[in-house]
């Protein structure tokens, strides 16, 4: 364990977020999201809710500031809804590190699923509710 890492944070995850770039797309999935078949690279965080680790990720990641939309989830096919208290606990977490995020952007299903095939990494978690699925895109980290 480190001091001021979260327990949530994995080795291979801790890895993940540390080699990331600016601009490199980080998806926190939930439990039924196909990410080893589209994943290049996955990190396993089985029985965690998202909620949860966006609140040990966010202190560690910062979002991009120069992309309108730095926070992205999936929309629900038509005829279904999503819960729209799962977008709340997740931007109640995201705002305890950034207070003015901007709106999140909502793709549809199949173009969720090739930006996810893109990213930099899937991150599988145990959540299980429906449409739980969210990208995050890292910015530049300040110079301290």
């Amino acid at each position: 364990m480190l001091k001021g890492i979260s327990p949530l944070i994995s080795p291979d995850l801790l890895d993940v977020l540390a080699r990331m770039g600016h601009g490199d797309e980080l998806v926190l999935a939930d439990a039924h999201f196909p990410g080893e078949s589209i994943g290049k690279r996955v990190v396993r965080a089985d029985g965690l809710r998202i909620a949860d680790l966006l609140e040990a990720i966010m202190p560690l990641l910062e979002l991009d500031s120069y992309v309108p939309h730095p926070v992205i989830m999936m929309e629900p096919v038509a005829g279904d809804q999503s819960d729209p208290a799962v977008e709340a606990s997740y931007l109640d977490q995201i705002r305890k590190a950034v207070p003015d995020v901007p709106p999140v952007k909502k793709l549809d299903r199949f173009t969720f699923y090739e930006r996810a095939a893109k990213a930099f990494a899937v991150v599988m978690t145990g959540e299980t509710v429906k449409y739980g699925n969210i990208i995050l895109i890292k910015g530049v980290t300040p110079v301290l």
